[in-house]
């Protein structure tokens, strides 16, 4: 199985490689007021994924922080407690 996977990760690899090898025409990317950046197209399509990437891990980050608070918190009760219901947890508001 490992070496499926290894297999299957280099394909992805070389298959990626070779995108980016056949688009290395520059694009243009124009901002506000006439101002304008040529970039190839792959270093173009690789920041942006790059960005969403930091955004999404930006966006789980507090909701892992959470977690990881009311996890520290019931093992605090469990240890002080041990046995005693934990106190309730008080309900989260109504996400948009």
């Amino acid at each position: 199985m490992r070496t499926l996977t290894w297999v299957l990760r280099f394909a992805l690899f070389v298959l990626l490689l070779a995108f980016a090898a056949k688009n290395t025409e520059p694009v243009t990317l124009r901002f506000f007021f006439d101002a304008s950046w040529q970039v190839p197209l792959a270093a173009l399509l690789l920041g942006f994924f790059v960005g969403g990437a930091v955004l999404g891990l930006v966006a789980a980050a507090g909701a892992l922080l959470r977690q990881r608070r009311e996890l520290a918190r019931l093992a605090r009760a469990q240890r002080a407690g041990a046995g005693e219901a934990p106190p309730p947890v008080p309900p989260r508001p109504a996400e948009g």
